[in-house]
């Protein structure tokens, strides 16, 4: 039995809403130390926004009432009979507490402190991460295009840079040509780079609403699209079909006989409009018009059209994936907009990188530990971090643990005769690279495809003898009709092709 009533329900509902938004008053008011702590404090408030959100419907769906039991409990406790309804439910709480005598009753302010103790720390007292990020994403300071810039520089005919010239360019779409942007392009716009630059701003940024944004992007890309102000999509002239002549209704004819009636010039004119071949006699024009009737563009015989037509058809095609291709690079755009503060970081911890790690490039064996010289710890104090064994840096600019440099085994170096005696740096990035370009480029080189077959194998001597043992197999696979193929002579024996020729030549058939 519950002795809870609409009212009751509805009095809960409002003071939940006042608790959540005065604790999200004090959360945003909260100082924050770290970025760490800036992303974690936005992402309590969007869940406190979104539990606000949702008491609010449904306090709503309490005042609007749909099966009449608010109106009836009102009724009840201002009716002629309120005193009795008082003692029913005084009656119903005295009967229902000794038996849920075991339950106890939390007030709504310490549930919320309880809840925000669990947003803010584990049960270690460590603080809770509230978002998933890489460790190249450093908790949302950074961007993690890798895989990214792995797929874009495997589109063909576009132009070849490293991965920090491609951060310094991805966001100029504009500059590619419109005949490279083909299948690759498209699935490299809709399946890598908008749904990472999404989900990474979401994480990021959590309190933006993106979809209404993105969608006053997309209103105001119809605009420059219909006028052919559009970067990187300039508007087309002169590319649909000129048709003339006025269009015919065909309703009120109910044969070719009758539809002859209206003369040669007037059938011409409207199969011109339908850009349908219009020549012929007056029978076959008729004929030829009567065969549209009733029946979509798409079901008539394409034979019946002009050559012009058939190449407007695909150029519409055409250019509705041009069109939704462009849409996408809008919607990019902004997304890169609004992490343009992220990239730049991105942009100046890949160049730290590079200049502390590409100095030296010496094996396990030659990185001796050797103590600290006293012009290593001015370095120190200069602000440069002493790295005498050349350890790759973490998210945070400094060089990563000993045990996880071995851990991931980066003191290991692979080399690929098929990458051109490229090297490798630990065992991750050897299983990645057969998936990348340059060794994609060399196995095209070799004229073998780069399949499941092939994987693992670096040495140019073992891919060519794999591709030639798959070919034989191929081979041996094939059917053979001269073996395989059966024929039956006059009396009924099987035999195959070549034996039923070599008898039948010689007249013993």
């Amino acid at each position: 039995m519950s002795i809870d009533s609409v009212l009751e329900q509805q009095r809960r509902y409002h003071e939940e809403r006042e608790r959540l938004m005065d604790t999200m008053t004090k959360e945003m008011l909260r100082k924050k130390a770290t970025h760490r702590e800036q992303i974690n404090s936005e992402h309590m408030v969007k869940l406190l926004l979104d539990r606000y959100t949702e008491t609010s419907s449904r306090l709503k769906d309490t005042y609007d009432d749909r099966d009449g039991s608010r109106k009836k409990e009102i009724e009840a406790l201002s009716g002629p009979n309120e005193f009795t309804e008082f003692y029913t439910r005084l009656k119903n709480i005295r009967q229902y507490y000794p038996k849920a005598s075991d339950e106890i009753a939390v007030p709504m302010s310490i549930e919320y402190e309880q809840f925000m103790r669990q947003l803010q720390e584990t049960e270690d007292g460590e603080p809770l991460a509230l978002a998933n990020f890489t460790d190249e994403e450093g908790y949302g300071r950074f961007l993690d295009l890798h895989l990214c810039y792995e797929f874009y520089s495997n589109i063909k005919g576009v132009e070849k840079m490293d991965y920090l010239t491609y951060l310094q360019r991805f966001d100029r779409l504009y500059e590619i040509s419109k005949d490279r942007k083909g299948q690759d392009y498209r699935q490299y716009l809709f399946e890598h780079l908008f749904p990472y630059l999404f989900d990474f701003l979401q994480r990021c940024k959590p309190l933006i609403n993106i979809e209404k944004d993105l969608s006053h992007v997309r209103q105001e890309f119809e605009l420059k699209w219909e006028q052919g102000i559009f970067p990187g999509w300039p508007k087309e002239t002169g590319g649909a079909l000129a048709k003339g002549g006025a269009p015919l209704d065909l309703s009120g004819f109910s044969s070719w006989e009758e539809l002859a009636s209206v003369g040669l010039d007037r059938l011409k004119s409207a199969l011109l409009a339908l850009g349908m071949k219009c020549g012929g006699t007056l029978e076959e024009r008729a004929k030829r018009l009567f065969s549209t009737k009733d029946k979509s563009v798409e079901d008539l015989d394409p034979s019946l059209f002009t050559k012009d037509a058939d190449k407007t058809k695909r150029g519409n095609k055409d250019s509705i994936r041009h069109k939704e291709i462009a849409g996408m690079e809008a919607q990019i755009y902004r997304l890169i907009d609004l992490l343009s503060e992220q990239r730049a970081a991105t942009l100046d911890n890949v160049r730290r990188k590079q200049a502390r790690a590409g100095e030296t490039n010496s094996d396990d064996e030659d990185m001796g530990g050797g103590d600290v010289s006293d012009d290593d710890s001015d370095l120190e104090d200069d602000g440069l971090i002493y790295n005498p064994k050349n350890l790759p840096l973490g998210w945070d600019g400094k060089p990563i643990p000993y045990w996880l440099y071995k851990l991931h085994g980066l003191n290991m170096y692979f080399n690929c005769e098929i990458c051109g005696n490229h090297t490798y740096r630990g065992p991750k990035a050897f299983q990645r690279h057969f998936a990348e370009w340059r060794h994609a480029h060399g196995m095209r080189c070799l004229g073998i495809p780069n399949t499941a077959h092939f994987a693992n194998i670096t040495s140019i001597e073992d891919a060519l003898g794999l591709w030639k043992k798959i070919k034989d197999n191929k081979d041996d696979e094939r059917w053979k009709p001269e073996t395989e193929e059966e024929f039956e002579d006059s009396m009924g024996n099987v035999v195959n092709k070549r034996t039923y020729d070599d008898l039948r030549k010689q007249g013993l058939l």
